[in-house]
This record gives C-alpha cells, structure tokens and sequence, in this order.
C-alpha cells in the first residue's frame, strides 16, 4: 500500500521504517534487532522523549499531563523523520495525531506489529509502566478493568494501525522468526 507517486520521494520513504502496534507488541524489542540486521540504526521514541525529559514517560503524564507528553512526541517524530537509514519505535498513540500518521505516511515504509488483545492483556497485565493502563490515581487497574480499557484503546487504534504498508502478527511467533519474517517481507519496499 505505497502511497507515494515521484521516485524521489519513493527513495526517501526507503530511508526510514516506522514500527507501530499496540502496547508490548514488541516494537522496542524487534526494532533494534531489526534495525542491526538490515544496517540501519534504530530509535525509540518514547525513550528519546525520556532522554531529553529527564524522566519517565509515565513521571511526564502524571507531571505535565497527555497533551505535553504528544507534544514532545510530535517534535521527536520530526526529528526522526529527518534522519536517514533508521527504524523507530513508535508508541503506541503516536499514529492518533493525524499530523503524525500523515508525516509517518510521507516519510517512510510504516510496519505494525500486530497483537491479539489477548496477547496484549497477557503480556501487560503484571506491568505497571504504562500510564494509560493505570488508574486515575496512578494505581494498577484490576483484570476486568485493564481488559476494559484495553479493548476500548484496541477499538481507536486498530483502525489507524491498519493503515500500515505491512502488517506481521506478532502474537506466538518466536523473535527471530519475527524478524526473519519481516526482513522477507520489507525487502521488496526497499528495493
């Protein structure tokens, strides 16, 4: 699904790779693994917001706030997108800024990695570094809560995950094949 119709921003879009997906879909981990296998460096977007922060993406929600902490986003996207020959990590809300999901579109080969919300619930119910998955006192949701608010994020977000130019299911598949999988796969877009 390659949206773009000059060579030249055709080549350019071959520079950068975005990883999208849900919550412990694996983009922090694949990403780099990824990235070290096809010669490209690799960023995380949360944790480069952390970096100049100072503090933890969950510390900058529950200090400054969601909208602070997309704003930050918005301006480290910019950043990356100016970058050549990387994979980033992106968070998991990244793609609901409309000015992100166009920028991502026109910048690069966008991946996602694709999660049951079963997966989602499994790998995340014991974590407690998510600040949309908390409470509004911060505390930890219960399982009928935490699958609540999981399903009700799934039901936002899918639709602008779908729009990816690929999609790897990243659910029972061991990490190597994962990526193995997906190297297959971008080749051809890369070409």
């Amino acid at each position: 699904m390659t949206r773009l119709n000059t060579p030249g921003q055709t080549q350019l879009r071959k520079e950068r790779v975005f990883l999208t997906g849900f919550m412990g879909s694996g983009k922090s981990t694949i990403g780099p693994i990824l990235a070290n296998t096809i010669g490209y460096e690799f960023v995380d977007l949360d944790r480069s917001i952390e970096e100049v922060e100072k503090e933890s993406v969950s510390m900058i929600f529950r200090d400054h706030g969601e909208e602070y902490f997309r704003s930050r986003e918005r301006t480290m996207l910019a950043k990356a997108c100016g970058m050549m020959h990387v994979v980033v990590a992106l968070g998991g809300g990244t793609l609901a800024d409309e000015q992100n999901l166009q920028l991502v579109h026109a910048s690069g080969v966008l991946v996602y990695l694709k999660l049951s919300r079963e997966q989602v619930f499994l790998r995340l119910r014991r974590r407690n570094d998510r600040p949309l998955l908390s409470g509004p006192d911060g505390m930890p949701l219960d399982d009928k809560q935490l699958h609540k608010r999981i399903e009700d994020l799934y039901e936002a977000r899918e639709p602008l995950y779908a729009t990816a130019d690929l999609t790897v299911q990243t659910d029972e598949s061991r990490l190597g094949v994962t990526v193995d999988a997906l190297v297959h796969r971008l080749t051809p877009l890369m070409d």
